[in-house]
Protein backbone atom coordinates (compact mmCIF):
# COMPACT_ATOMS: atom_id res chain seq x y z
CA UNK A 1 0.00 0.00 0.00
CA UNK A 2 1.50 3.32 -1.12
CA UNK A 3 0.18 6.73 -0.32
CA UNK A 4 1.18 9.92 -2.03
CA UNK A 5 0.85 13.34 -0.52
CA UNK A 6 1.50 16.74 -2.14
CA UNK A 7 2.89 18.09 1.12
CA UNK A 8 5.50 15.37 1.59
CA UNK A 9 8.93 16.30 0.31
CA UNK A 10 10.21 14.04 -2.41
CA UNK A 11 13.85 13.35 -3.01
CA UNK A 12 16.39 12.37 -0.48
CA UNK A 13 19.64 13.44 1.02
CA UNK A 14 20.89 15.15 -2.16
CA UNK A 15 17.76 17.21 -2.49
CA UNK A 16 18.13 18.32 1.12
CA UNK A 17 21.74 19.34 0.48
CA UNK A 18 20.75 21.28 -2.65
CA UNK A 19 18.04 23.11 -0.75
CA UNK A 20 20.50 23.92 2.05
CA UNK A 21 22.99 25.22 -0.51
CA UNK A 22 20.35 27.40 -2.14
CA UNK A 23 19.30 28.71 1.27
CA UNK A 24 22.92 29.60 2.16
CA UNK A 25 23.40 31.23 -1.25
CA UNK A 26 20.62 33.64 -0.37
CA UNK A 27 22.76 34.95 2.52
CA UNK A 28 25.94 35.15 0.45
CA UNK A 29 29.48 34.67 1.65
CA UNK A 30 28.70 35.73 5.21
CA UNK A 31 26.05 33.01 5.45
CA UNK A 32 28.51 30.37 4.29
CA UNK A 33 31.14 31.50 6.79
CA UNK A 34 28.60 31.56 9.63
CA UNK A 35 27.44 28.04 8.73
CA UNK A 36 31.04 26.81 8.68
CA UNK A 37 31.79 28.32 12.11
CA UNK A 38 28.60 26.85 13.55
CA UNK A 39 29.45 23.45 12.06
CA UNK A 40 32.94 23.59 13.62
CA UNK A 41 31.40 24.41 17.00
CA UNK A 42 28.83 21.59 16.85
CA UNK A 43 30.92 18.80 15.30
CA UNK A 44 34.33 19.56 13.78
CA UNK A 45 34.28 16.96 10.93
CA UNK A 46 31.15 18.60 9.51
CA UNK A 47 32.84 22.01 9.72
CA UNK A 48 35.89 20.62 7.96
CA UNK A 49 33.70 19.07 5.24
CA UNK A 50 31.89 22.40 4.79
CA UNK A 51 35.21 24.26 4.56
CA UNK A 52 36.44 21.81 1.92
CA UNK A 53 33.20 22.26 -0.03
CA UNK A 54 33.54 26.03 0.15
CA UNK A 55 37.11 25.94 -1.15
CA UNK A 56 36.79 23.27 -3.83
CA UNK A 57 33.25 24.24 -4.72
CA UNK A 58 34.55 27.75 -5.50
CA UNK A 59 32.06 29.25 -3.08
CA UNK A 60 34.72 31.05 -1.08
CA UNK A 61 36.56 32.75 -3.92
CA UNK A 62 33.71 33.61 -6.30
CA UNK A 63 32.52 37.22 -6.35
CA UNK A 64 29.24 36.18 -4.81
CA UNK A 65 28.10 32.71 -3.87
CA UNK A 66 25.43 32.47 -6.55
CA UNK A 67 27.66 33.80 -9.32
CA UNK A 68 29.91 31.56 -11.36
CA UNK A 69 33.37 32.56 -12.53
CA UNK A 70 32.67 31.17 -15.97
CA UNK A 71 29.92 33.67 -16.58
CA UNK A 72 32.37 36.51 -15.95
CA UNK A 73 35.00 34.99 -18.23
CA UNK A 74 32.48 34.63 -21.04
CA UNK A 75 31.41 38.26 -20.77
CA UNK A 76 35.02 39.42 -21.11
CA UNK A 77 35.47 37.14 -24.11
CA UNK A 78 32.41 38.60 -25.78
CA UNK A 79 33.67 42.13 -25.06
CA UNK A 80 37.11 41.31 -26.51
CA UNK A 81 35.45 40.01 -29.68
CA UNK A 82 33.61 43.31 -30.13
CA UNK A 83 36.70 45.51 -29.70
CA UNK A 84 38.05 44.80 -33.18
CA UNK A 85 34.71 44.87 -34.97
CA UNK A 86 33.16 47.84 -36.71
CA UNK A 87 30.49 49.80 -34.87
CA UNK A 88 28.63 51.05 -37.93
CA UNK A 89 29.58 54.66 -37.21
CA UNK A 90 32.04 55.48 -40.02
CA UNK A 91 33.52 58.56 -38.31
CA UNK A 92 34.19 56.69 -35.07
CA UNK A 93 35.58 53.64 -36.87
CA UNK A 94 38.04 55.80 -38.86
CA UNK A 95 39.06 57.69 -35.69
CA UNK A 96 39.57 54.40 -33.84
CA UNK A 97 41.64 52.93 -36.68
CA UNK A 98 43.80 56.09 -36.87
CA UNK A 99 44.30 56.16 -33.09
CA UNK A 100 45.28 52.48 -33.01
CA UNK A 101 47.70 52.98 -35.91
CA UNK A 102 49.26 56.01 -34.18
CA UNK A 103 49.59 54.11 -30.90
CA UNK A 104 51.26 51.19 -32.66
CA UNK A 105 53.74 53.59 -34.31
CA UNK A 106 54.48 55.26 -30.96
CA UNK A 107 54.98 51.86 -29.36
CA UNK A 108 57.40 50.80 -32.11
CA UNK A 109 59.31 54.09 -31.77
CA UNK A 110 59.49 53.72 -27.99
CA UNK A 111 60.74 50.14 -28.26
CA UNK A 112 63.41 51.29 -30.75
CA UNK A 113 64.39 54.08 -28.34
CA UNK A 114 64.71 51.58 -25.48
CA UNK A 115 66.87 49.33 -27.65
CA UNK A 116 69.15 52.27 -28.58
CA UNK A 117 69.34 53.24 -24.90
CA UNK A 118 70.33 49.71 -23.88
CA UNK A 119 72.90 49.56 -26.67
CA UNK A 120 74.48 52.89 -25.72
CA UNK A 121 74.57 51.92 -22.05
CA UNK A 122 76.22 48.61 -22.91
CA UNK A 123 78.70 50.40 -25.17
CA UNK A 124 79.60 52.99 -22.52
CA UNK A 125 80.07 50.28 -19.89
CA UNK A 126 82.25 48.28 -22.29
CA UNK A 127 84.32 51.36 -23.18
CA UNK A 128 84.84 52.15 -19.48
CA UNK A 129 85.90 48.56 -18.87
CA UNK A 130 88.39 48.66 -21.75
CA UNK A 131 89.86 51.97 -20.51
CA UNK A 132 90.28 50.57 -17.00
CA UNK A 133 91.88 47.47 -18.41
CA UNK A 134 94.25 49.46 -20.60
CA UNK A 135 95.26 51.67 -17.63
CA UNK A 136 95.88 48.67 -15.37
CA UNK A 137 97.88 46.93 -18.10
CA UNK A 138 99.94 50.09 -18.73
CA UNK A 139 100.60 50.61 -15.03
CA UNK A 140 101.65 46.97 -14.65
CA UNK A 141 104.03 47.22 -17.61
CA UNK A 142 105.64 50.39 -16.32
CA UNK A 143 105.93 48.83 -12.87
CA UNK A 144 107.61 45.69 -14.23
CA UNK A 145 110.00 47.46 -16.63
CA UNK A 146 111.17 50.04 -14.13
CA UNK A 147 111.18 47.77 -11.09
CA UNK A 148 114.96 47.33 -11.19
CA UNK A 149 115.84 50.99 -11.68
CA UNK A 150 113.10 52.70 -9.68
CA UNK A 151 113.96 51.32 -6.26
CA UNK A 152 114.73 54.07 -3.70
CA UNK A 153 118.19 52.71 -3.00
CA UNK A 154 119.12 52.63 -6.70
CA UNK A 155 118.20 56.28 -7.26
CA UNK A 156 119.27 57.45 -3.87
CA UNK A 157 115.75 58.69 -3.06
CA UNK A 158 114.54 58.12 0.47
CA UNK A 159 110.88 58.80 -0.34
CA UNK A 160 108.81 55.76 -1.24
CA UNK A 161 106.11 55.70 -3.93
CA UNK A 162 102.60 56.42 -2.65
CA UNK A 163 100.43 53.31 -2.47
CA UNK A 164 97.28 55.15 -3.59
CA UNK A 165 97.85 54.41 -7.27
CA UNK A 166 97.17 50.68 -7.05
CA UNK A 167 93.52 49.65 -6.70
CA UNK A 168 92.48 46.87 -4.34
CA UNK A 169 92.48 43.48 -5.98
CA UNK A 170 95.01 44.42 -8.71
CA UNK A 171 98.43 42.83 -8.88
Amino acid sequence: MHTYSETARTGGFRTTLRRAEAWLDQYGRKGWIAAMVLAFVLFWPIGLALLAYMIWGKQMFARSCGQSRHRNDQSWTRHADRVGSATGNHAFDSYKAEALRRLEEEQAAFEAFLQRLRTSKDKSEFDAFMEDRARSTASRETGEDGAEDTSPSAKGDTAAKPAGEARPGEY
